[in-house]
């Protein structure tokens, strides 16, 4: 997976690790297939209350690239 110049300054911003991304991609808890050439990937974090982490990939073209990354608010957690 790569990253965006924008997803990596979330990441930076947001004070969210690599390492949490990419485990998201890796191993989502859920997967969201979107119109706009997108798929979003799901994923609860412990670390963090169990608050969602949502990052976005665009899968049109070549290899998977992160759009963006962000926790979601609008999902609850368990």
């Amino acid at each position: 997976m790569d990253f965006s110049a924008h997803c990596r300054k979330m990441l930076e911003e947001r004070e969210i690790p690599l390492a949490w991304a990419e485990r998201a991609f890796r191993d989502p808890d859920r997967t969201e297939e979107r119109a706009d050439g997108t798929r979003h990937y799901l994923k609860q974090v412990p670390e963090r209350g169990h608050r969602w982490l949502r990052v976005v990939i665009s899968v049109a073209g070549g290899s998977p690239t992160c759009v963006t990354v962000f926790f979601d608010r609008r999902l609850r957690t368990f």
